[in-house]
This record gives structure tokens, C-alpha cells and sequence, in this order.
């Protein structure tokens, strides 16, 4: 895994988060914990290059964002679909889902990094806001994608490091 420069840097967000996926993750290296994404953003806010994810309350991992001062956002190889699939229907504690979805944990400081990804971007938390429905200002998404009224929690980070594993 090697550390590159956004400057160099070419994705398209729109497959790569909505298609591909993401794993969101935060914790130690005694302890962390990773969930699958599939709604978020990258661009730039405050002048700063930044990467936007949207978290819902009953999240296991929630709880390590909340605690640390880094995320990482991760994009895994072709071919780890099942592994995006588990972390994304099971919760686990700490260490535990990583595991059991055939995922490794490289050596980190900030946040988690995986040796299967291909991608991974190291983020500063900079913001934390729960969504509120009063703000939903087209009424059938609440009706669609909130019937429990669990409301995500969008934070943005800056990307402070990225890798590539390609």
C-alpha cells in the first residue's frame, strides 16, 4: 500500500460509492470496528478536500467515530463483494466482524486500513449533524428511507492521507 497524492487522483464517486461501496471505519489497532456504505460524497468544504458519510444511530460503529478523532473511508479490490455484503448485515464487536468477513487489518495509526483495499482515504472529523426531518424538503424521502425514524448522523471529514493498493 503506498500513500498518494489527490492531486494525482481520479475516481468517480457516483460508482465507486453508490456501486462499489465502502467500508467506514474507526478504533484502534486493539480495537475498531467497519460498516458498509453505499450513500456518501467526496469533494471540497471550508477549502479543504473532504469526504461526506452519512451513519445511522444504531450503528456498532457509530460509537468508535463518535470516540475518535479519525475515519477511514475504504474501497476493497474486486472481488470482496461477499466480505461488503457481511460487514453490512452483521454488527459485531470490535474486531470480531472484521474477521469474520475475511477482512485484514494492515498496521495504522489514524483509522483502520485493510490490506484488501484498493483505495482508502484517512479523514479528520470536522463535522458531526444528526438529519432532521424537519429539513427534508421532499417529504417521500422520509417516508422511504426512514419508516423507523432512525435518522442517519452525516459527518464530514477531511481527507488528510490517502493509499492506493493498485
Amino acid at each position: 500500500m503506498k500513500e498518494i497524492s489527490l492531486d494525482k487522483f481520479e475516481f468517480s464517486p457516483f460508482n465507486k460509492i453508490a456501486k462499489d461501496w465502502m467500508l467506514v471505519s474507526a478504533g484502534t489497532p486493539e480495537s475498531c470496528s467497519t460498516l458498509t456504505a453505499s450513500w456518501g460524497g467526496v469533494g471540497v468544504l471550508w477549502g479543504k478536500n473532504v469526504v461526506f458519510s452519512f451513519i445511522r444511530p444504531q450503528r456498532h460503529t457509530l460509537k468508535f467515530i463518535d470516540q475518535e478523532d479519525y475515519f477511514s473511508i475504504t474501497f476493497l479490490k474486486d472481488g470482496y463483494r461477499d466480505a461488503l455484503n457481511y460487514c453490512g448485515s452483521h454488527s459485531g464487536g470490535e474486531n470480531q466482524k472484521i474477521t469474520e468477513a475475511g477482512l485484514h487489518l494492515a498496521e495504522f495509526k489514524e483509522a483502520p486500513i485493510f490490506k484488501e483495499a484498493s483505495l482508502t482515504f484517512i479523514c479528520k472529523k470536522l463535522y458531526r449533524q444528526p438529519l432532521e426531518p424537519k429539513y427534508l424538503l421532499d417529504e417521500s424521502l422520509d417516508e422511504r428511507w426512514y419508516p423507523n425514524k432512525d435518522y442517519h448522523n452525516m459527518f464530514v471529514g477531511e481527507i488528510v492521507r490517502a493509499f492506493s493498493n493498485d
